[in-house]
């Protein structure tokens, strides 16, 4: 489509701009039109008036602050959305079910194992029904979860796609977890940060009460190595220099989940005591569990903790699905959220997160891999179309509370094998 003239353009955009300045198009950028100026009526209401009364001419409006000033930014194009296709969806979502349940199945089955690889998977293959109270509550957290962002995306009328499942039939959760997919970039920055606020507080609702009920069905005991018995003529399950009939352990068969302030508290709430508890302290307790939840050392050997039940296994994960979006970064809840309030200028705090994953890696070496996928996707926002509406009071509220969440989930070392 041709576009109108530069006048024609500019008699609508002043019907709700006081235009001080107008530039042509910058070739470096997308834009083929700048007005420079101030809104006269609400932003909000502004930008749905101009942005349907450009839309017969294929042109999309662009609300920014630039240089302090209030501008719109004129663009060739329209997004006109087709039905998506789900059966993608349903695809991903079936292999995940089977996925965890066959994680839950690693986790929970204790009955007789043979002593080879393909053996054993075919016992836990033959027993993922013992897997679906850890597969369902899990489930139930990142469907709360993905929900939230889904549901708020329809609230305001900004296409997202259904959640995308990713199965990985590994322990100890048996998913890469799930995702939604921004269709069209939100309208406005209060848009954006509801959707990004959506899934975690969602999950947050049913991953709590997930993990306080798994915790009461969980029982405390001694962090123990696993031990083998030496038998003659079976396969050893790692070389070790025991006798026939001895005992033996293997190093990196056992796995302790990480610790945050909140799942900390909630075990001293269903439990009545701090755990883990070592069989002495070496520094004072509160520096102990800081020194532990920061580092996972040293390892409680012969102290008490929770075993965890397959259902607190889940509502711990859940725990850790948000913090780990929760994150400030690129396409991450966090990022939605930190880029609602500061727009562009979040990316002066990139380095300051890498710093801080490169650093945390020494303790947990899956924090240089985030270290180097937020530094490749880190700098991709998704842009609202209108930046001059700022967030209402009620939400910066809001926005206080989910920096008190993610203090809360912290995790600076998600799990331990030993």
């Amino acid at each position: 489509m041709t576009l109108p003239d530069t006048d024609i353009l500019s008699s609508i955009v002043s019907r709700v701009f006081r235009v001080e300045e107008v530039t042509l198009g910058d070739p470096k950028k997308s834009y083929f039109l700048r007005f420079r100026g101030e809104l006269q009526t609400d932003s909000i209401e502004a930008y749905d008036q101009l942005a349907g009364a450009l839309r017969p001419y294929d042109v999309t409006p662009l609300f920014r602050l630039e240089d302090g000033r209030q501008t719109i930014l004129l663009v060739r194009g329209v997004l006109r959305l087709k039905p998506g296709k789900v059966s993608t969806n349903i695809i991903l979502f079936v292999l995940t079910i089977i996925s965890v349940l066959f994680g839950g199945a690693m986790y929970s089955y204790a009955g007789p194992m043979p002593p080879d690889m393909w053996g054993q998977i075919w016992t836990w293959l033959t027993h993922l029904w013992v897997g679906w109270p850890f597969a369902a509550s899990l489930l139930g957290i990142l469907l709360a979860h993905e929900f939230g962002h889904y549901f708020a995306g329809r609230y305001h009328k900004t296409a997202v796609s259904l959640p995308y499942f990713l199965p990985m039939p590994v322990p100890p959760l048996g998913t890469m977890g799930a995702f939604i997919q921004m269709k069209e970039r939100p309208k406005n920055t209060r848009i954006l940060f509801d959707i990004g606020v959506a899934g975690p507080l969602a999950g947050l609702v049913v991953a709590i009460p997930v993990l306080i009920l798994g915790l009461a069905l969980s029982k405390v005991g001694p962090v123990k190595d696993s031990s083998y018995v030496k038998t003659a003529g079976q396969p050893d399950a790692c070389a070790n220099t025991a006798g026939p009939g001895q005992s033996y352990s293997c190093p990196g068969d056992d796995f302790m989940e990480g610790n945050s302030p909140l799942y900390l508290a909630l075990k001293y709430l269903v439990k009545g005591r701090p755990l883990p508890t070592p069989t002495r302290y070496d520094i004072a307790p509160v520096a102990y569990w800081l020194r532990y939840m920061f580092t996972g050392h040293p390892i409680p050997l012969g102290g008490l903790d929770v075993n965890l039940h397959p259902v607190a296994l889940a509502g711990w994960a859940g725990l850790l699905v948000t913090f780990l979006n929760l994150i400030p970064a690129g396409q991450l809840d966090g990022g939605h959220v930190l880029y609602s309030i500061f727009g562009a200028r979040v990316n002066r705090i990139l380095p300051v997160i890498l710093v801080i994953t490169a650093l945390l890696g020494f303790f947990w070496a899956g924090w240089w891999l985030w270290t180097f996928l937020i530094f490749v996707l880190g700098r991709a926002h998704a842009e609202p179309l209108d930046q001059i509406t700022p967030l209402d009071p009620r939400r910066k509220a809001v926005a206080l509370l989910m920096l008190l969440i993610f203090l809360l989930v912290l995790t600076p070392v998600p799990f331990t094998v030993f």
